[in-house]
């Protein structure tokens, strides 16, 4: 049996999350292929410069920004984290060269940015042979050194724009390999269609109308404090509101006075459940809450501008390129967009977009990585 590490992060969850969703779907389709889940912070800890300064690992830093909405300036923050992992790079090819060695993989795949040249190259030395791949978990790369390195391996790319950039740094099209989209949950394909009368009291259970529209607000694992000022900017708007994490945020906004009904949520597993029962999504422009409102057939309303994290800029220009939604300069702009968005002809044909996607990229992966493992592609 081939044995497959499957590297992440716990930095905004979405990584996690889709090497999670991946390796369910390849156990559920009997692959002959034993998946470890490995969490590279944990390997990274001995030399973790940030918790060395602050006490905080890397990634929890990273969580308090999203949090807390500190992320103006992040891409010069992404530049100097990039410094400090060049400083570092030797040890970490070091360190993971231990983990290759003890973990004897047939297949190394990072579902991770930042660190894929050092898990390159550590892997040629500990393992020569051994195939690399990289999952980008977004639509498209932040270059450079965020993604898509110089170096012979595999990537797999959810959108035209990904394909490009690799092409463009000089990999060969037997190692390009252009999925539907991003991974996502199975749950989101195997919910099952609710009746009109079975969504209405669904809805109803949760306090909402049934003749009114519901908007979801999701900002991630982490929330995100801008979620209360986009509910007191829609007092006469039906909200479900997901906070994460955060339990704080969770509980200002449940005190929170608000003239139409708002359920909030904290941390749960049932968002394909929750966006069942709404009819558009708010939130930023994440490449996994984006894919989840396609999925459900969510419009959606995003921001972009300089709090927006780098690399998920681009995905504010696939909203408007696929015309899935609106992207707003900032959210005090909410009312008026939500009242655009819901406007009978608009919503028609925001709602039309979405269901022209075709996201099935966490079920066309398996195959690839298969054919990797069991019919390697020539250069």
């Amino acid at each position: 049996m081939k044995r497959l590490d499957f590297l992440f992060f716990d930095a905004g969850g979405g990584h996690r999350a889709a090497a999670t969703a991946l390796s369910q779907v390849m156990e559920r389709q009997g692959l002959p292929f034993e998946i470890r889940l490995v969490n590279l912070q944990e390997f990274l800890d001995s030399m973790d410069i940030f918790r060395k300064l602050t006490g905080l690992r890397m990634q929890d830093i990273y969580n308090l920004l999203l949090k807390k909405g500190w992320t103006l300036g992040s891409a010069q923050v992404l530049r100097g984290m990039h410094v400090l992992i060049r400083l570092f790079h030797s040890q970490q090819v070091r360190l993971f060269e231990e983990l290759w060695r003890a973990n004897r993989p047939d297949m190394v795949v990072s579902l991770v940015p930042n660190f894929n040249r050092a898990v390159c190259e550590s892997l040629r030395r500990a393992l020569p042979g051994v195939p690399m791949v990289t999952i980008l978990t977004d639509l498209a790369d932040y270059p450079p050194h965020f993604w898509i390195e110089r170096q012979d391996q595999y990537l797999i790319c959810g959108s035209d724009k990904a394909v490009g950039q690799a092409r463009a740094l000089g990999h060969p099209e037997s190692k390009i390999f252009r999925v539907s989209g991003m991974i996502l949950n199975p749950r989101f394909y195997e919910i099952a269609p609710l009746s009109v009368e079975d969504r209405a009291a669904a809805r109803a259970k949760l306090g909402f109308s049934a003749d009114r529209p519901v908007g979801m607000v999701l900002f991630g694992g982490q929330g995100a404090a801008v979620m209360e000022q986009i509910a007191r900017s829609l007092p006469s708007r039906q909200l479900l509101l997901i906070c994460g994490n955060n339990e704080k945020l969770a509980r200002r906004l449940r005190e929170m006075p608000h003239a139409a009904p708002m359920f909030v949520e904290g941390f749960t597993k049932e968002v394909p459940q929750y966006m069942q029962l709404a009819d558009y999504f708010i939130g930023k422009p994440g490449p996994g809450s984006l894919s989840e409102a396609m999925a459900m057939h969510l419009p959606v309303i995003v921001e972009r501008n300089a709090w927006t994290l780098p690399q998920e800029r681009f995905n504010a220009d696939w909203v408007l390129e696929q015309e899935v939604g609106m992207v707003l300069p900032n959210f005090r702009g909410i009312a008026q967009a939500v009242d655009g968005l819901l406007d009978p002809a608009a919503y028609a044909r925001y709602r039309a977009a979405t269901e022209r996607q075709r996201n099935r990229a966490v079920f066309e992966i398996p195959g690839i990585l298969e054919r990797m493992l069991l019919a390697p592609v020539t250069k």
